[in-house]
């Protein structure tokens, strides 16, 4: 296990770190639940590998500038072509409080959609190495190669902050999370096997909307 909070690990390095670490991660995030609520596919949309200069990435409706590209993110993709959405599962490392402030203002919630935007390298890539199959084939949502980015509005939006020991445990102790969010220490982030950390696989089973329901019709 690394000690987070050593002074010569630099904020830079750490978010190095947890991307390299989430790029070990599996295509489904780990513990994820299979529910009515989610039938669709899960693809790992960051952390790319690291000569991947396209990956998806998250805007507002008419910013083409400013976009949000968290150190992890999952996508959800809708089954039905007549319907298209996405869930996302985010991971955001914070080596600060201010950046733990910044990165929660990116996801509060608002009145308007936050699109999810993945490029045509991106779809027509496999997911992983020696796979033959493209993205886009796996997802059931298009029914042709893709020649334009894939812009699908997010229904449903869940991140996971992961917070070095002493602000997890400030933090856990005196302040309120929102519904949307959830929060680890940083070393569930960098630890080489993190995604097969019990803890871990059961706080991202209730980052989901099945969650919410005392039961659901199956």
């Amino acid at each position: 296990m690394i000690e987070i909070d050593r002074p010569e690990l630099t904020y830079r390095s750490l978010d190095d770190l947890v991307r390299r670490r989430l790029r070990t991660w599996p295509q489904r995030p780990p513990g994820a639940l299979d529910t009515p609520k989610q039938r669709g596919v899960w693809l790992r949309a960051r952390p790319g590998e690291p000569d991947a200069t396209l990956q998806p990435f998250l805007r507002l409706p008419g910013s083409h500038r400013l976009r949000t590209m968290p150190d992890g993110l999952w996508l959800h993709f809708s089954p039905d072509p007549a319907d298209a959405w996405c869930d996302i599962l985010c991971i955001e490392a914070c080596s600060t409080l201010q950046n733990l402030l910044d990165k929660r203002s990116r996801f509060a919630p608002s009145t308007t959609s936050l699109l999810a935007v993945c490029p045509v390298p991106w779809l027509t890539a496999p997911a992983m190495a020696g796979e033959p199959l493209p993205r886009w084939k796996m997802m059931r949502l298009l029914k042709t190669e893709p020649v334009a980015p894939l812009v699908l509005p997010v229904r449903d939006v869940r991140v996971l902050y992961g917070l070095k020991p002493r602000q997890y445990d400030g933090f856990a102790r005196t302040q309120m999370p929102q519904a949307h969010e959830y929060f680890c220490p940083m070393d569930a982030l960098t630890d080489e096997e993190g995604y097969s950390n019990p803890d871990m696989r059961a706080l991202i089973s209730r980052a989901s909307g099945a969650a919410n329901f005392m039961r659901l019709p199956w």
